[in-house]
């Protein structure tokens, strides 16, 4: 497994109403960057869009720990198998601390061409979710 990890990023909201939005997918559009992703499709615990530069990308929600971690992983026909965490720590009422990591297994062909956009992905989801208003 290759890990990816965000910077730490600080959100002026209380966990529980950041992790209420997160852990649904319906809500999950309007983070990711219109630019970058296409073809949104979301049934609450899953989704599918795709990803300029990586592909089609399928998520399922597969655990949840309210209000400090979601946990996700690939659905359906995707690349290469990953799983990926978005972890929140209330540090008081109005600061909550975000951490994105993601685990992937790419062979080092997929590597080659994905780690790039897979760091950048992971930094832009990370900035739009400490910059979205809860």
């Amino acid at each position: 497994m290759t890990r990816f990890e965000s910077s730490v990023k600080s959100i002026p909201y209380p966990a529980s109403r950041i992790y209420g939005m997160l852990s649904d997918f319906d809500n999950f559009e309007s983070l990711l960057p219109s630019d970058k992703v296409k073809n949104w499709e979301s049934q609450g615990d899953s989704c599918r869009f795709e990803v300029e530069g990586i592909g089609p990308v399928g998520l399922k929600i597969i655990d949840r720990e309210e209000p400090k971690t979601i946990k996700f992983t690939a659905d359906g026909k995707v690349p290469f198998n990953f799983f990926l965490w978005i972890q929140l720590k209330e540090v008081e009422d109005e600061d909550t601390k975000l951490k994105l990591t993601l685990d992937a297994e790419l062979n080092p062909m997929i590597k080659m061409v994905a780690q790039k956009p897979l760091k950048k992905f992971l930094g832009l989801l990370a900035d739009a979710i400490a910059d979205h208003h809860y």
